[in-house]
């Protein structure tokens, strides 16, 4: 029995020394599992935010072209042949103007509701092209602040309707 008892008490030692050796064993696997976790949780991040960067590109693309509202073909509307001269500013000679002009309006809706006003438009047009001196006209420069202003000026005789440009189909200074 003195053996059994001796056996016994070494038993709990061994569990104690096993305990050890397990509670040793047991800190390595911990440390490796934490490393573990923190790679998964640090992979799935790093595929979340690469979905969600790819996601702000590619989706909302689609979804800003989709947004855009679809744009109206021009309306083109020809407007009569004006023939001026223009203004002399001690010149024996007389130089004319002749301007064939097209409006080119936003929508087919505003056609019908310019050509009641359409003599305005042209007195308009008249008026002013009579008081310009030759000077006024050279280069594109001049031709840019004519056809500004010329648009500027149908806007004024068909407020509150607004065309887009007043375009020149044919400019002959003589």
């Amino acid at each position: 029995m003195a053996a059994k008892a001796k056996a016994s008490d070494k038993e709990p030692e061994d569990d104690v020394a096993g305990g050890e050796e397990g509670a040793e064993k047991a800190a390595p696997k911990s440390k490796f599992s934490l490393k573990l976790i923190a790679l998964i949780v640090g992979g799935v991040v790093l595929v979340g935010g690469l979905g969600t960067g790819a996601y702000m590109m590619f989706g909302h693309s689609h979804e800003s072209q989709a947004a855009t509202p679809v744009v109206k073909p021009a309306v083109f509307v020809d407007l009569p042949e004006v023939l001026v001269n223009l203004s002399n500013t001690g010149s024996d000679r007389t130089q004319y103007l002749k301007v064939k002009v097209v409006l080119e309006l936003p929508d087919a809706l505003l056609m019908q509701q310019i050509q009641p006003v359409m003599p305005r438009i042209t007195d308009t047009f008249q008026t002013y092209l009579r008081e310009l001196r030759p000077t006024d006209l050279d280069g594109s420069a001049g031709l840019y602040r004519l056809k500004e202003e010329l648009t500027r000026r149908v806007n004024v005789a068909i407020a509150p309707n607004k065309v887009n440009a007043v375009l020149f189909k044919e400019i002959v200074v003589q």
